[in-house]
């Protein structure tokens, strides 16, 4: 029986537009940016901001060297943010729809630029704030791991307090679903273009 609902963020409840922040921080002089930025995972000095290895301010210093000419805290900022493209309000309705069924967890490699910032202020739009949608998030930089690492899915279940068997998780990388499903936990894919509505209703429709 699933009591508890695990979300990914970007290309789930957030849309994204990776293509968008390459171009953003290529404006700015940066020639690697398409191989440092992925959909599912990135490098270098960007993983290891996701991965909680450095905090902001070390990471705004790593990246320096690469672009052809100074650039402040405030553009790099803005260039990342470009990787997002904002919550649509009917997702963030649906999560308080779901969360009077269901027990809401966020889980998400993120890095606390975008998540103390933008994606932040994307859960103000109905006036209300991050915990007002979810009973537990993991971020992959707080949490000091990463998925589809084993060790997130572990830690994801002690910190919320949740048995993976009575979970479903929704992600829209393959390789973090099976990581899931490995590590225990019940989990489906949320293709390009798909709302996580219209995939929980047909994951209940198959195993009602």
């Amino acid at each position: 029986m699933i009591k508890n609902l695990l979300f990914d963020l970007g290309g789930v409840i957030m849309d994204l537009d990776r293509d968008r922040c390459v171009r953003a921080f290529e404006a700015l002089g940066m020639a690697d940016a398409d191989d440092f930025l992925g959909v599912y995972g990135q490098k270098g000095a960007f993983l290891a901001l996701e991965r909680g290895d450095i905090g902001a301010a070390e990471f705004r210093d790593a990246i320096r060297p690469l672009f052809a000419r100074p650039v402040t805290d405030s553009e790099i900022d803005h260039a990342f943010n470009q990787f997002l493209l904002g919550i649509p309000v009917s997702r963030l309705k649906a999560l308080r729809e779901l969360r009077k069924d269901y027990r809401i967890y966020l889980l998400s490699n993120t890095n606390p630029i975008m998540f103390e910032g933008m994606i932040a202020d994307e859960f103000r739009k109905e006036g209300l704030c991050m915990d007002d949608y979810f009973d537990g998030m993991v971020a992959s930089y707080k949490a000091k791991c990463y998925k589809p690492d084993r060790e997130i899915f572990d830690y994801t279940r002690g910190h919320c307090g949740i048995d993976g068997g009575e979970t479903l998780f929704f992600d829209d990388s393959m390789a973090n679903v099976e990581a899931a499903r490995a590590a225990g936990f019940k989990a489906v894919h949320v293709p390009v273009g798909a709302e996580f509505t219209e995939v929980l209703r047909e994951y209940l429709s198959r195993n009602e």
